[in-house]
């Protein structure tokens, strides 16, 4: 990225002073030691740990370590781990020295993962992070973004975000308030509620994912009115509120820009829903200054974000990894699990979300003439379902000993695993691919 690529910042951030810099020296420096005890003592990383010690020393610590950076931010419900990673390969492949960009590649997405992250690399001048939907008011307000990629919304972990509208909401409000001086907005316009959420943006730049998930998006977020649908666009019958036209077109495997440039999208990563995120992040990287033909280079080497799609071994199987969190998820990973049989992992905590009746919104249909080995601490539940859908499965709760089914062994490639999050995190752990 050459000089005249990079503009100037136009939010004023003031730099902490004296004692604010030494208490966020004193919260990273207390950080350090948490994570330092947290790896020795084998309970994890200590990336976590490190960011909520840095934000309870420091309760103004991520706004400063965002200060004097230029920031990009990715947040909605599905895509935003990818998205993120393919930004990050996008802005990095401008540049000299890729170090001078830090990110929360490992996907620990709210306050505490941010602020670790970014206190790793105190030097690093531009900041592109994954944010969870109900932080992005809080990166809004204290980070001031250059840009912001808002993908979509989809119902997630119903007990913790049962109301889309009031994350939406709080987009908006923060949008309004942040007036001129708010980041230019890259928008989903294929998503009724993203498109709602961003009316306040001080300039949104639209882009057509060409999504044909619509089950999240009945009711108009203005009014209630079922949105009416013609030629593949949305509108609202009862008001002003309708899909807009777009800057970037996803059309196939290519992007096509304003002027009506088409790129074609050359991925490692599969997935039509993949080809609409990066089409996301083309256009992010295009507002930070990156040329488009370094931002596709840079993207074309994104592999397997934070263990998706990656292959690890469990009990001398191969399997590949993807993950899937809800309905709209679902529907996505289910055509990329082409195997027979396929595993399918299933777990309720906290992370996965506790209700699972989103289960019957998937259409398991389409796995029929296929067996499926159930496994994970909900694998009942799923069996319950595909039962339901006529498909042959086979329980096996613990996860390891599902790689031990014996049509498994006569499979010449690895075996496709759909899971939920916990599952997954736990399979990339016992595949060693964390």
């Amino acid at each position: 990225m050459d000089a005249m690529a990079r503009p100037r910042l136009r939010f004023t951030r003031s730099r902490p002073g004296i004692l604010g810099r030494a208490q966020l020296g004193a919260a990273s420096l207390a950080g350090s030691g948490a994570a330092l005890a947290s790896r020795l003592s084998g309970r994890g990383s200590g990336a976590s740990i490190r960011g909520k010690v840095m934000l309870t020393v420091d309760r103004h610590a991520l706004g400063k370590l965002l200060a004097e950076r230029r920031v990009a931010a990715v947040s909605g419900t599905n895509g935003k781990t990818t998205t993120t990673h393919l930004l990050t390969a996008a802005v990095r492949a401008g540049l000299a020295d890729p170090r001078d960009v830090v990110t929360n590649a490992d996907g620990a997405n709210l306050h505490a993962g941010m602020a670790s992250a970014l206190a790793t690399a105190p030097h690093a001048t531009i900041a592109v992070l994954e944010c969870d939907e109900r932080v992005v008011p809080t990166v809004v307000s204290v980070g001031a973004p250059e840009v912001l990629v808002l993908l979509n919304f989809s119902r997630d972990q119903l007990d913790r975000n049962h109301e889309l509208k009031s994350l939406g909401r709080g987009w908006r409000e923060a949008l309004q308030t942040a007036g001129d001086l708010g980041p230019v907005v890259v928008a989903n316009a294929c998503d009724p509620l993203v498109v709602w959420s961003v009316d306040h943006a001080r300039r949104v730049i639209w882009v057509d994912t060409r999504d044909p998930w619509t089950q999240d998006a009945t009711l108009c977020p203005g009014c209630g009115a079922i949105l009416g649908r013609e030629e593949g666009k949305w509108r609202c019958p009862q008001g002003d509120l309708t899909q807009p036209d777009a800057d970037y077109v996803l059309d196939g495997d290519e992007v096509v820009d304003p002027l009506g440039h088409r790129y074609t999208l050359e991925l490692q990563v599969p997935g039509r829903f993949n080809l609409a995120n990066a089409a996301c992040a083309f256009a992010a990287a295009r507002v930070m200054g990156v040329p488009p033909e370094t931002a596709l280079r840079g993207m074309q080497t994104v592999q397997a974000p934070s263990g998706r799609y990656a292959v690890g071994t469990f009990n001398g199987v191969q399997g590949r990894l993807l993950l899937a969190k809800n309905p709209a998820g679902w529907a996505e990973s289910l055509p990329l699990a082409a195997t027979d049989p396929v595993i399918l992992a299933m777990n309720a905590a906290a992370a996965d979300g506790r209700d699972m009746s989103w289960l019957w919104d998937v259409s398991f249909e389409q796995l029929a003439g296929r067996q499926v080995i159930c496994t994970g601490p909900r694998a009942q539940d799923l069996a319950v379902r595909l039962d339901y859908a006529g498909v042959e499965h086979m329980v096996i709760p613990d996860l390891m000993e599902a790689f031990a089914a014996p049509r498994l062994k006569d499979l010449e490639g690895p075996v496709d695993v759909v899971s939920t999050y916990t599952p997954f995190q736990k399979l990339r752990k016992l595949g060693g691919l964390a």
